[in-house]
């Protein structure tokens, strides 16, 4: 199977038809395609649903609005046996499909893989070491949250039989969380996430802007680790991690095989 026949391309999208725009002409210009592009429209009021449509995209809808209910509408419906995630102001490079494809099998006990990015709309003076700063920061602390490698939803994959494996466990209707620190939360620390820093996108700094949108983020990261927490505290998970050191279970369901 070609690499790009291997590859979903899952993304969630409310009112965000620009930059939805900038994304998809980016997939077109992959050096391999995907073997789908698939678009949640979350209850928008604005053309993203048209602008999707007009690049060939698969369109869903998901009315719940919220992050994670419209990212879990798209993993469901993902036919390939890696299902890759951008955000809507994601900008991938040309070889970001092939790149994914090939960090897993890289990586062949890796239940998924996380990348990097860079802010594309501050001088590159200034967006390259925030982004440094920012993502570096989010590694780190949920490395610690988590005892392994976070997800970083704007950048990532994960074979489509470990989503089938952890879709119940993750809080698909909860709407102020982190969506792909759940997910990282939910795979336990017994899985591999592998960091790939070849893989890299450029995103928009609009996630900083703002008090009031910190404060948000904020609020959200304190709520995904509190409900996680809840089932499997961080000395849990480490203790986990370290009982499992050197074992490398790869991952198990009807699919395996296919990557």
């Amino acid at each position: 199977m070609s690499l790009g026949r291997r590859v979903s391309v899952v993304i969630p999208a409310r009112d965000d038809a620009e930059l939805l725009e900038l994304c998809l002409r980016a997939l077109a210009r992959q050096t391999v395609a995907p073997a789908e592009v698939i678009v949640v429209d979350n209850g928008s009021t604005d053309s993203t649903a048209a602008v999707a449509a007009a690049h060939g995209a698969r369109v869903l809808t998901e009315p719940t609005v919220g992050i994670w209910a419209a990212a879990a509408t798209g993993y469901d419906a993902a036919r390939a046996p890696v299902i890759a995630r951008l955000d809507a102001d994601s900008l991938p490079r040309p070889e970001w499909v092939a790149s994914i494809a090939a960090a897993l099998d890289r990586s062949p006990h890796a239940a998924a893989v996380t990348g990097w990015g860079v802010f594309e709309d501050l001088p590159r003076l200034l967006g390259v070491p925030t982004a440094a700063i920012y993502l570096g920061a989010y590694y780190l602390l949920g490395y610690a949250a988590a005892a392994r490698c976070p997800l970083w939803g704007s950048n990532m994959a994960l074979r489509r039989v470990v989503w089938h494996e952890v879709r119940d466990r993750v809080h698909r209707t909860e709407r102020e969380v982190h969506d792909d620190m759940d997910l990282g939360l939910a795979l336990g620390p017994h899985r591999i996430v592998a960091a790939d820093p070849r893989l890299v996108v450029g995103v928009s700094a609009r996630s900083l802007r703002g008090t009031a949108q910190m404060g948000r983020r904020f609020q959200r990261a304190f709520r995904t680790l509190s409900l996680n927490w809840a089932s499997m505290p961080p000395w849990q998970r480490w203790s986990r991690r370290f009982r499992n050191l050197g074992r490398h279970p790869a991952p198990r369901g009807p699919h395996h095989g296919e990557l």
